[in-house]
C-alpha cells in the first residue's frame, strides 16, 4: 500500500512513442492476422485439418513480429513455452471434467500462465506442474462460486470454512461435486508439495483463501455513502492487494516450493499490479453490478480517472524495477513482462475511454501499438463473433496432446476420488 501511495502525483512513465503512420502499419497486421485465423477457422470446420494449430501459431508469429515488433526470441517464448502450457492445462481440464466451460478454462490458463512468467525469475524451466495445475483450477470451482450473487452469504461461508479446513489438510468427506473437484485438485499440490517439507506453499494458500473471504465483504460495503472518504478508500486498497498480492505469492511458492523474502516481495507486488489492472478492465461491469473498487468508486463519483492510471503506470514501473533485482531470468522475458503490463492497462483505457479527460487519452494513446478507436471496434467486432473464440479454444483442445508424463491421469485421478467418497 505504502508502494502505491508512493506513486501518485507522478507524470507519464518513459515509453516508446508509435506515431501515427506506424499504428496504422501495425493494425494493417493485426487485421491481416484476424483475417488469416478465421479462413483458417473456416476451413477446418468444413475439413479438419490436424496441422490447423501449427498455422495458426504461424500466424501469430508474423503478428507479433509486425505488429508488436517482438524478435525471434520474444515470440519463441510466446509459442514454444507458454502456449503450450496452455494446450496443456486445457486438454487436462476438459479430460477430467467434460463441463467445465471455456471461460472457466481460459480463466485458469490466465493463472498457470502467470505462474509459469514467474518460474525463470525463480530459476525454474517453464512447465506446467501438477501443482500449478492444481492451483489455477481451483479457481474456476472456487473463486466464481463466492463470486455469484444468487448463493447466499451463509451457504458461502459455510463452502469457505470447509475449502479452508481442507487447505489446512484435514480429512473430510466429499459432500457434493464442487467438493470432490476442489479436494481433487488440492491433492495434487499436497502430492507434489508434502506439507510438512513445504510449509510455506499452504500458508500461502491459506492466505489467499482468507483474502478471498475478506473480498466478500467488499459487496457487504457497497451500500456506503459516495462522498470521497480516505478511510474508506484505503480499506478498498487494502482488499485489492490482498486478494491480488496472495494470488500470485502462492503462484510463485508453487513454482518451487519456497521463496527468499525479495522474490516473495516481487510476487505479491506483481499480484497487486494484476488486481488493480483487472479492476481497471472491468469498470463498467463493477458499475452494473454495484461491485467497488478504487476505479469504480472514482468513476460513480464522476472524478476523471487520469491520475489513478498514472499511478498505476508507475506502480508498474516500480514492480520491474523489483523485477531487475531478481538474479534469474533473461533479458527478453523482462521485457515481455512489462510490456504485457503496460499493454493491459493501455487496453482497459481505450476500452473505458469515457472515463478519462481528452488530454489524457491522446497522451496515453501515442505509446500504444494500436489506436484506442481500433481497440475499441476490433474488441466489438470480436465479441459479436463469439464462434471465432470457440473455434480456437477447439483447435487447440483437438491438437496433439504434448507430452506432459508428470501429470497425472485424469481417469485415474476421478476413480480416487469416487474410492475415497465410498
Amino acid at each position: 500500500m505504502a508502494l502505491w501511495h508512493s506513486c501518485a502525483d507522478q507524470p507519464m512513465p518513459a515509453a516508446p512513442i508509435f506515431p501515427p503512420s506506424d499504428r496504422l502499419r501495425r493494425e494493417a497486421a493485426y487485421d491481416e492476422a484476424l483475417l488469416a485465423v478465421e479462413s483458417e477457422l473456416s476451413t477446418a470446420r468444413h475439413t479438419p485439418r490436424p496441422q490447423t494449430q501449427s498455422h495458426i501459431t504461424a500466424v501469430f508469429a508474423r503478428f507479433s513480429a509486425l505488429a508488436l515488433s517482438l524478435d525471434e526470441s520474444a515470440i519463441q517464448i510466446l509459442t514454444d513455452e507458454f502456449l503450450p502450457v496452455g494446450t496443456a492445462l486445457a486438454q487436462w481440464a476438459r479430460r477430467y471434467d467434460p463441463n467445465l466451460g471455456m471461460a472457466s478454462i481460459i480463466q485458469a490458463c490466465r493463472n498457470a500462465w502467470t505462474a509459469c512468467g514467474l518460474q525463470p525469475l525463480l530459476g525454474e524451466p517453464v512447465h506446467i506442474t501438477p501443482s500449478i495445475l492444481g492451483y489455477s483450477l481451483l479457481y474456476p470451482y472456487s473463486d466464481n462460486y463466492l463470486d455469484r450473487a444468487d448463493i447466499p452469504s451463509q451457504t458461502k461461508l459455510h463452502f469457505s470454512r470447509r475449502f479452508r479446513d481442507r487447505l489446512q489438510g484435514l480429512s473430510l468427506p466429499i459432500q457434493d461435486s464442487r467438493e470432490e473437484a476442489l479436494w481433487t485438485m488440492v491433492a495434487l499440490i499436497e502430492d507434489q508439495y508434502p506439507r510438512a517439507l513445504y510449509p510455506q506453499v499452504y500458508e500461502c494458500l491459506l492466505a489467499i483463501h482468507q483474502a478471498q473471504e475478506d473480498s466478500i465483504a467488499q459487496v457487504e460495503i457497497k451500500a456506503k455513502a459516495s462522498a470521497p472518504d480516505p478511510a474508506f478508500d484505503s480499506a478498498l486498497l487494502r482488499l485489492s492487494c490482498a486478494k491480488g498480492g496472495t494470488s500470485v505469492l502462492a503462484d510463485a511458492c508453487l513454482s518451487r516450493g519456497s521463496l527468499t523474502s525479495m522474490e516473495s516481495q516481487f510476487a505479491f507486488e506483481w499480484g497487486v499490479l494484476l488486481q488493480l489492472g483487472d479492476d481497471l478492465q472491468d469498470i463498467a461491469e463493477d458499475l452494473e453490478r454495484g461491485s467497488i473498487t478504487l476505479f469504480s468508486r472514482a468513476a460513480a463519483e464522476g472524478r476523471p480517472l487520469d491520475s489513478l492510471v498514472l499511478q498505476l503506470l508507475n506502480f508498474s514501473e516500480r514492480v520491474g524495477s523489483r523485477m531487475e533485482s531478481l538474479p534469474h531470468g533473461t533479458p527478453t522475458l523482462r521485457h515481455l513482462l512489462r510490456m504485457s503490463w503496460r499493454s493491459l492497462i493501455l487496453g482497459a483505457v481505450a476500452q473505458s475511454h469515457q472515463f478519462f479527460s481528452l488530454g489524457f487519452l491522446e497522451e496515453a494513446e501515442r505509446s500504444s501499438h494500436f489506436g484506442f478507436a481500433f481497440l475499441r471496434s476490433r474488441r466489438e467486432r470480436l465479441a459479436s463473433s463469439q464462434g471465432l473464440y470457440a473455434g480456437l479454444f477447439e483447435a487447440f483442445l483437438e491438437a496433439p496432446q504434448p507430452a506432459n508424463g508428470h501429470l497425472p491421469q485424469p481417469r485415474l485421478l476421478i476413480n480416487a476420488s469416487n474410492a475415497a467418497t465410498a
